[in-house]
């Protein structure tokens, strides 16, 4: 019964979607079922989850500006929310998919998301944000391409290729949350995936017989766009190409400055876009490697991704020893250099035909200064906690944006503290007060002993400086002012620390975390609250028809679902039909 209520309710919506859209801002729907099955990456049968019984699931491919539907048919045995990591949802924090901002959607039922991407290009990823679920799989692709009249700084290439890696447990999702609850760490993964795909038999002792790899075939003499990200849940990879160039083109939604790489680090959560020329004599194939940092290299052999490129024209099948990657395991300044090396294309067009550089972040005066500290795991109340400035996030029952449209009091604190906490660290719902256009400074320090990495929903920040020790006022006079790289996530190294700079123009409550699974599900996050003290439509669209309830305002659901009916009129109806006999969603 609830899952006709929501197709009826996604069938509205695409009427309400079809009424806003012009033939230049199009109308693209998708329909997602999430489902578990049943599948042996490493070789060992587990529990994942799949998207219209895809692993990883379908890859989301619009244009700038538009309109996106996406029918989601919840049929795991938990509640679900998808989030679609780096997509800014411009005046629409409703349908960003975490718990701070959506009522999670049950078992059974259908919801549908609905939002355009505004002014965005570039490579992005899906995922489900609840109960630890990444773990088990439910990620895919999100492409924005530019618009026919904007300019890309590079030729078209021959094909546009999707690559996900990430660390990956033979443990269902559900126990490895467990273990989290109990206090436990996770251990070492027991590999590294490539497309939801484990390592090609490099070694016959490392790697099992019977392990289905991921194979790219490709052309000789052609240029590929590989979009790669990292969908894992706490390693940071080195990605590389037995003997071809990396060509870095843009990364979240930014050109940058084009450079080619042998290989690059890419931490929990971050996409990439490179060029790859294949100008080899494709003497043989080619080896694809994914590979733990900042580890044992001894112990962590057995967790490394191996994929193949195979030109059309190979004359046989990869061997010997695998590419080497950086050897630093206990020196992180090549990494960072590196990652200081990463800027903005201050020249090309992004999502509008004026060049990126054109918004001069280096001359805006700072507004409001966060300092953000993470520390190592500690015990509150008895239980192990990840923390942010002292203070470790807990979700209430009701989404923070629904208790303010609808003025529940009690649900959370807008007093999260601009610099580290002093006394001991406290489980509470504390939000940053952010000011709506402001211009906001986020150091993030961090002194744990691992690497992280932190996720901004709603925005691209300005990454501006990175170096070791303990961040000062000082250390602003190495901020790079002028083609600091924009982009929605950003690795901090251990005792070190990442400045970033935010316009904060975008309404709605919005989500900042550690990408790091773990840390995340243990508490590591806030939320940035900006509100309009003038509230309109052109800075925030109202609440969703299709809105679902939960918390304090759980009663409202049976009322919401009956109104919409309501309110349906007869010229509706005649165009509902017309869309039944042309698109069909299974209920």
């Amino acid at each position: 019964m609830a899952s006709s209520k929501h197709l009826f309710l996604f069938l509205i919506s695409i009427l309400f979607l079809l009424t806003l859209s012009s033939a230049e801002d199009a109308f693209v729907p998708y329909n997602f079922e999430v489902s578990y099955i049943t599948a042996s990456p490493l070789g060992v049968p587990q529990q994942v989850i799949a998207i219209n019984d895809q692993f990883p699931g379908p890859t989301i491919n619009v244009t700038t500006n538009n309109n996106v539907a996406v029918n989601v048919r919840n049929k795991l045995d938990e509640s679900l929310l998808i989030h679609w990591s780096g997509i800014q949802q411009r005046r629409s924090s409703w349908q960003d998919g975490v718990l701070g901002t959506n009522c999670p959607i049950p078992p059974k039922w259908n919801w549908t998301y609905q939002f355009q991407v505004k002014d965005q290009i570039g490579s992005f990823f899906y995922f489900p944000s609840l109960h630890f679920q990444r773990a088990a799989g439910g990620f895919g692709g999100f492409i924005i391409n530019n618009r026919p009249v904007i300019s890309v700084p590079f030729d078209t290439p021959q094909g546009d290729i999707v690559v996900f890696i990430g660390d990956w447990y033979t443990r269902n999702h559900t126990d490895l949350r467990k273990d989290l609850d109990d206090g436990k760490d996770l251990g070492m993964p027991n590999g590294v995936l490539i497309n939801g795909k484990g390592p090609y038999r490099y070694n016959d002792t490392l790697v099992p017989e019977g392990i289905d790899f991921e194979q790219l075939d490709v052309q000789p003499g052609k240029t590929y766009r590989l979009r790669v990200h990292n969908v894992g849940i706490s390693t940071s990879l080195n990605f590389r190409i037995q003997n071809h160039n990396l060509l870095l083109a843009e990364t979240e939604g930014s050109y940058t400055v084009q450079q080619n790489y042998t290989s690059l680090d890419i931490h929990v959560g971050q996409s990439y876009s490179f060029l790859v020329t294949m100008d080899q004599n494709a003497s043989s194939d080619y080896y694809i490697v994914a590979s733990a940092r900042f580890v044992n290299e001894s112990r962590w052999k057995r967790v490394t991704g191996v994929g193949i490129l195979h030109y059309t024209n190979s004359k046989g099948k990869a061997k010997g020893p695998l590419p080497a990657g950086p050897d630093d395991q206990f020196d992180k300044t090549y990494s960072m250099n590196q990652a200081r090396s990463i800027r903005w294309n201050v020249s090309a067009s992004g999502a509008r035909p004026n060049p990126q550089g054109s918004f001069r972040y280096g001359s805006i005066n700072v507004t409001d200064i966060y300092v953000l500290k993470n520390k190592p795991l500690v015990k509150i109340d008895g239980k192990r906690r990840a923390t942010l400035s002292g203070i470790s996030y807990t979700n209430p029952a009701t989404p923070l944006r629904l208790a303010d449209q609808f003025k529940v009091k009690g649900v959370y604190k807008l007093d999260f503290p601009t610099k580290p906490l002093t006394g001991s660290p406290r489980i509470e719902t504390s939000v940053i007060n952010g000011s709506f256009r402001g211009f906001m400074e986020i150091i993030l320090q961090n002194n744990d002993t691992k690497m992280h990495t932190y996720h901004l929903n709603g925005y691209a920040f300005f990454v501006v400086g990175m170096d070791f020790g303990d961040w000062s006022e000082n250390s602003r006079g190495t901020y790079n002012k002028w083609d600091g790289i924009a982009r929605s996530t950003a690795q901090v190294y251990p005792g070190a620390w990442t400045a970033v700079l935010v316009s904060l123009d975008n309404v709605g409550i919005w989500n900042l975390r550690t990408e790091n699974l773990d840390s995340w599900y243990l508490g590591q996050e806030t939320y940035i609250r900006v509100v309009n003290p003038e509230p309109t439509n052109k800075t925030e669209l109202p609440i969703p028809d299709n809105a679902l309830f939960c918390g304090a305002l759980a009663k409202k659901q049976k009322q919401q679902i009956i109104s919409s009916a309501a309110s349906f009129n007869g010229n509706g109806l005649k165009l509902l039909f017309t869309l039944l006999n042309v698109l069909w969603f299974p209920v």
